[in-house]
């Protein structure tokens, strides 16, 4: 073999092995970008799942404009709710202590609920108005605002509605279900162990006790007494309570927005925005609302759902 054809054998060997390295460099160079925007996938995808699960953010952010406070009241009103008296107290307490807060709107879409977390609610907001008299909190009335819901919105100085929204409800109710008749049919005998008369007091699967019935009605009615009464003191000579209406105002039935204002259950027609620009003068809307992480939502329900299934198995307790 000559030195011409060494020296091409040369070159071709030089030539595949710069290729052979310029390939392996090549995909090197791919794999590590393709970790790179791999992992900046994962990590965004990361940062809006976090966001999604209200692991960041702070309810109690001060601004240094002037600003109207907002605090949201949605859905069921229970211990173990998005509004419970916990999660509403802190966003009005949140809102109140903002320096640059120049008013607080309690914004309201409720059924109702529990009587009891309602009263903390509104206790909560006289106490609120007491040490922050300069502040005033509005109610501002969505779709519905009745039982419960409204339990809360008579401690606000003002009631705000649109004229189709569905008001009052002031009551009291227990329900549940009577299962003896269906268990004769099937056959099914109950056996109860009590120590304690009343120890099974309105078990559906026994007879109806009239006792029992009566004592649950007296019941009842303490609680819509107080609810009248937390009504009265809230509303006020506002309240007309002379108004020729379905059974009196206080007997359980709902009525518009257009209508709770002639009777004095609310005070005007309104928005939010309209509040906030027009009543209160700052435009600039904060919303405190106390926004629960996931990992305090599913302690919550892990933690309650011994308690959760026998609330459910028995009759509940609401303002109605």
């Amino acid at each position: 073999m000559n030195d011409s054809e060494n020296h091409k054998k040369g070159w071709e060997k030089q030539t595949l092995e710069k290729l052979a390295f310029s390939s392996v460099n090549e995909q090197r160079r791919a794999r590590r970008w393709g970790i790179f925007f791999k992992s900046m996938t994962f990590i965004y995808l990361f940062i809006l799942l976090f966001i999604g699960l209200g692991w960041f953010g702070d309810n109690g952010v001060t601004l240094s404009k002037k600003h109207t406070a907002i605090v949201d009241l949605r859905g069921e009103i229970s211990a173990n709710s998005a509004s419970s008296a916990d999660n509403v107290n802190e966003g009005l307490r949140n809102a109140f202590k903002d320096q640059n807060t120049q008013g607080v709107i309690l914004r309201i879409n409720s059924p109702g609920g529990s009587p009891v977390q309602s009263g903390y609610i509104n206790e909560e907001i006289k106490r609120l108005r007491v040490e922050y008299p300069n502040i005033p909190l509005y109610a501002v009335i969505e779709d519905i605002c009745t039982s419960g819901g409204y339990y809360v919105a008579v401690a606000a100085d003002k009631i705000f509605v649109n004229k189709a929204s569905i008001v009052g409800s002031i009551g009291a109710l227990m329900n549940g279900f009577g299962f003896t008749g269906t268990m004769e049919k099937l056959g099914i005998e109950r056996r109860l162990l009590t120590a304690g008369a009343d120890k099974g007091f309105l078990d559906p699967f026994s007879p109806s006790n009239l006792q029992q019935q009566e004592y649950a009605q007296k019941m009842l009615n303490d609680i819509h007494q107080q609810f009248i009464q937390v009504v009265r003191k809230g509303r006020g000579k506002r309240l007309n309570e002379k108004h020729e209406i379905f059974n009196g105002i206080f007997s359980g039935i709902v009525w518009t927005g257009q209508k709770s204002i002639e009777l004095g259950l609310t005070d005007a027609l309104g928005s939010t925005d309209y509040v906030a620009r027009e009543i209160i003068q700052a435009e600039s809307i904060v919303d405190f609302t106390t926004k629960e992480s996931f990992m305090d939502r599913f302690a919550k329900r892990l933690g309650s759902a011994a308690t959760s299934a026998l609330i459910n198995a028995s009759s509940r307790w609401k303002i109605q």
